[in-house]
């Protein structure tokens, strides 16, 4: 019995993570006995998940060959991709002067496609076969990507968005920095000094991988919680729900296809698809429609799903 519930976690890492975050959120909601306990633990949670992605890119890059770390041709395209979406959204905003809930929804979508690949998308990279080291070089080029565009594209399409260029940009690009080079220099310095602690943590396989389901349960329960405390109709929140899922079929499809001409189908799918959900629900609510969070928060549950399916197919 306890070897089928460890195999069914092993292959259904992600849906339990999501379903036990979902979890842990409404019985911390609903029965009123633990109602103080879930608010020192939101905070806890809140402060706890930066290190747990630390910690998850930290292993994650002791596994890279840093010599391999180069722009490639898939790069681009994807880059061009997300620049020609980004664009035609935001044209479409302004050339039929959106407004009112239409905004709102324009603003969900336009901020799961402005977003960028998410940090640990590496991860998943490397447990469908891809390349962890071009996945990891595309991960820059798309956080650096989307620190010149958000501060060019937010104030177009909501007026009341203050946001100077060049603050912006060097705001975004310093949680970069602590989000992704700090782990990856901290990893560069163990492989160069501590081989044998690096060998130690690289034999403990899919380690970063259950780290990120442990995450990826927290995020959740934040998640549902950001819905929930909504004070949008339910109609608006079913109508973000469904094109947050559309627009993320298709970014993975997308990818994928662009990906498969350059021999890199897995990191093209997970490269367009796969957001930095956090740090879009971060942008959006300091500087759009309060709502405009809840599309990244759906998006995330959207992406985990197809994660999982991909690796449902992927496993041995």
């Amino acid at each position: 019995m306890l070897r089928k519930l460890i195999n069914f976690l092993k292959n259904w890492t992600l849906p339990s993570a999501i379903v036990g975050g979902a979890g842990l959120y409404f019985l911390f909601a609903y029965i009123p006995a633990i109602d103080a306990f879930s608010t020192t633990a939101g905070q806890v949670f809140d402060e706890v998940l930066p290190w747990f992605l630390f910690v998850i890119l930290f292993t994650t890059f002791l596994k890279i060959d840093y010599k391999q770390l180069r722009f490639e041709k898939w790069h681009f395209w994807m880059c061009f991709t997300q620049l020609f979406m980004v664009f035609t959204l935001v044209g479409c905003v302004l050339y039929f002067h959106i407004d009112g809930p239409d905004l709102v929804l324009m603003e969900c979508v336009i901020t799961c496609v402005i977003g960028p690949c998410a940090a640990a998308s590496a991860v998943v990279t490397a447990k469908l076969g891809g390349s962890l080291e071009s996945m990891t070089t595309y991960t820059f080029v798309s956080n650096s990507l989307t620190a010149i565009l958000i501060p060019l594209c937010f104030p177009l399409i909501d007026h009341n968005v203050v946001m100077d260029f060049g603050t912006a940009f060097l705001m975004i690009m310093s949680k970069v920095c602590m989000i992704l080079v700090v782990p990856m220099a901290l990893a560069y310095v163990v492989k160069r000094l501590l081989p044998q602690f690096q060998r130690l943590v690289v034999a403990q396989t899919d380690l970063s991988f259950y780290l990120w389901g442990c995450s990826l349960a927290i995020v959740t329960g934040i998640t549902f919680r950001n819905i929930m405390h909504s004070d949008a109709p339910l109609s608006l929140l079913g109508t973000i729900a469904v094109v947050s899922f559309v627009l993320c079929v298709i970014q993975f499809s997308v990818g994928r296809n662009i990906g498969h001409f350059f021999g890199r189908t897995v990191e093209g799918g997970q490269g367009l698809g796969q957001k930095n959900t956090a740090f879009a629900i971060w942008v959006s609510s300091a500087y759009l429609h309060p709502l405009a969070a809840v599309g990244p928060g759906c998006y995330i549950i959207w992406q985990n799903a197809i994660n999982s399916l991909e690796l449902y197919h992927k496993r041995p």
